[in-house]
């Protein structure tokens, strides 16, 4: 069996990283907790789509590179290493959402490393995305296994800090950011955008360049597949209803400013305050 020469391994991918006009094609800047990794899944079952290798622990898995949170000081060069793809023409992606709330000073730095890059934000109603972060740093703590009811207290404030909710949960502050380097940010609503979904991911696919008519075969199956599922799901630790005006009232502003300025309306803080109602008198074995 022939073995490649690597000197000729290295040129190749050298002249690939010439070619590239950005470093990501395609970026996903969150919102956390609104469905980025089943976003991510979806864009890659596109042929001319490509995900870096998975890097764990330094970048999270194969979709968030974490460049300009975790990974800074490694350079330019790593970045655009760990991206560049095997053949030129393929679109890469980093859909690392704490680039939402990056200085403006960093998100020039992105302009210049990808000029011409589609960005994507999703926008989840606030109080939901912030139940299900708090939701994600407990079932990192606790497990799964783990029988919770979050009542309001400390807790309940160190992991909203914990979290960065008020980073995390201010669209629009973040959107203004992103708009002055990218005038063309592709905002999506992420109620709309799951209540037709293959509607919309087809519109997003053309949005991007990629025709949806390339995807065949495995890959086919494998968006067919996802568009009936989702690829994270919370954990459906309880929260008492004063746990949960507590959280409301660290995102309501946001939801408001979203809803006047961008135009969109969110729904699912009345299907959660149903579901808090609901379970109140239920006392679980463990309380943080």
């Amino acid at each position: 069996m022939r073995v490649p020469n690597p000197c000729l391994v290295v040129l190749v991918k050298a002249h690939a990283m010439n070619l590239r006009r950005n470093i990501a094609d395609i970026l996903c800047i969150g919102c956390q907790k609104g469905s980025t990794s089943w976003l991510h899944s979806v864009i890659t079952c596109h042929p001319r789509v490509y995900a870096f290798p998975n890097s764990a622990p330094i970048t999270s898995t194969d979709k968030e590179a974490h460049f300009w949170d975790w990974n800074r000081a490694r350079g330019v060069e790593w970045y655009r290493s760990l991206l560049t793809p095997p053949e030129p023409e393929r679109l890469s992606l980093d859909f690392t959402p704490e680039y939402a709330f990056l200085s403006e000073a960093e998100i020039a730095e992105c302009k210049a490393l990808n000029p011409s890059a589609k960005v994507i934000y999703v926008l989840r109603d606030p109080l939901a995305r912030a139940v299900s972060a708090i939701r994600m740093h407990l079932l990192w703590r606790y497990g799964r296994e783990a029988a919770l009811l979050i009542r309001p207290g400390a807790e309940l404030e160190r992991l909203v800090g914990k979290a960065k909710l008020f980073a995390h949960g201010d669209y629009v502050a973040n959107a203004r950011r992103w708009q002055k380097a990218y005038p063309d940010l592709i905002l999506l609503h992420y109620e709309s955008f799951h209540a037709e979904r293959e509607k919309h991911v087809l519109d997003l696919f053309r949005t991007l360049g990629l025709d949806p008519s390339e995807i065949t075969g495995k890959r086919a199956e494998r968006l067919q597949r996802l568009l009936s599922g989702r690829v994270w799901a919370s954990e459906p630790y309880v929260f008492t209803s004063a746990a949960l005006a507590f959280l409301d009232g660290v995102t309501d502003a946001f939801r408001r400013e979203t809803e006047a300025e961008l135009g969109m309306v969110f729904s699912e803080h009345d299907q959660l305050w149903a579901e808090a109602k609901a379970t109140e008198g239920r006392d679980p074995s463990h309380k943080p």
